[in-house]
């Protein structure tokens, strides 16, 4: 017998959208970075916290564009995008600063739908590149999926007391 998945939809986020953002940040975290994290850092992630972080970043959306998958009314997923914060980027290099979606939903094709939306908005000649942790390998593959490739340039960024190897993805 198949199962059949909750509609879902992707839609621009607002401000309400902040406290549902900032759970599906959270698991997500905890699912994809265990192992690669400590433990404690990643139990240790505030909701509240997050939450007021999302808020802030939304109320103030000239940073980036934020879209959230919604299925039954919950945020399942979201993904932002905005000017590159590389220092190497030119004027016209966009980066896809998050991509996260509720562990239970991964491979649903939600994560999928939010990478379409935001690769719509490019305008043409334009660069993405966003970073992944190198163990990350659920996400390269989903990233290589949609036309990313790794562009040679690595970087260490220290999380929870930790050295977190990444690399960057650059796309067009």
């Amino acid at each position: 017998m198949s199962q059949q998945r909750a509609e879902h939809l992707i839609r621009p986020a607002v401000v309400a959208d902040a406290e549902g953002i900032a759970g599906v940040h959270i698991r997500s975290w905890q699912s994809a970075y265990r192992g690669m994290l400590p433990d404690s850092y990643l139990d240790g992630l505030d909701l509240a916290e997050r939450g007021r972080w999302w808020r802030n970043l939304l109320e103030h959306p000239d940073w980036a564009t934020t879209w959230v998958a919604v299925q039954e009314d919950a945020i399942v997923g979201f993904l932002s995008l905005g000017p590159s914060r590389d220092e190497d980027a030119d004027t016209r290099t966009l980066e896809i600063y998050t991509v996260y979606l509720e562990p239970a939903l991964f491979g649903s094709g939600i994560a999928r739908d939010l990478m379409r939306t935001a690769l719509a908005e490019v305008p043409a000649r334009s660069t993405v590149t966003l970073w992944t942790a190198a163990e990350n390998e659920r996400g390269r593959h989903f990233y290589r999926r949609h036309g990313f490739s790794p562009d040679g340039t690595e970087r260490i960024e220290q999380i929870g007391g930790t050295d977190l190897s990444e690399v960057r993805y650059r796309r067009g």
